[in-house]
């Protein structure tokens, strides 16, 4: 069966899995799982991420040489899923250099968007402060940003939210 008839079959875990140890007992089948990410089309590249992001987590070498790449292509991601499974897999993995504006400025206008999900707005908090540490000026931004949010917030979000400004107060 074909990767892409799998990811179609049914949105599960249990199905996510099965492609999860596909990958595992055939590494080279990530390359074409990754392709399926890429193509940014609902729900195949969303499903595709999950388990990309699960793999990722088990084995980060799946993902070390395609990190720069993600994070230029992360702004164009359209499906809810699809931008919080690769701000995961960015929130463990060395931020690249030369995306570090790019991926700021797609984080800083997701953090603020009312319309975006709570974890993308989480991950995307953990990636501006990871960011922070290359970038100091944005301190105070991110920390402002999660303050005037905290009120209104999840339980999710003011527990991430409140950990990143203690860290950041400190630093200041």
């Amino acid at each position: 069966m074909l990767l892409e008839e799998l990811l179609l079959r049914e949105q599960s875990r249990a199905n996510t899995d099965l492609i999860i140890n596909i990958v595992k007992a055939k590494p080279e089948v990530f390359e074409d799982l990754w392709k399926i990410v890429l193509l940014n089309t609902d729900p195949l590249s969303r499903r595709a991420a999950w388990a990309a992001d699960y793999c990722a987590e088990i084995n980060p070498d799946f993902i070390q040489d395609k990190i720069e790449e993600l994070s230029a292509r992360v702004t164009y991601f359209k499906s809810d899923g699809l931008k919080r499974h690769a701000l995961r897999m960015l929130s463990r993995s060395p931020l690249p250099d030369e995306n570090l504006g790019v991926l700021a400025d797609a984080c800083f206008n997701w953090l603020q968007s009312p319309s975006e999900s709570v974890a993308v707005k989480t991950y995307s908090m953990v990636i501006l402060h990871r960011i922070s540490d290359n970038i100091p000026e944005i301190r105070r931004e991110l920390y402002d940003i999660i303050e005037i949010q905290l009120e209104e917030a999840t339980p999710g979000f003011r527990n991430i939210g409140l950990k990143i400004m203690k860290k950041l107060a400190g630093r200041r």
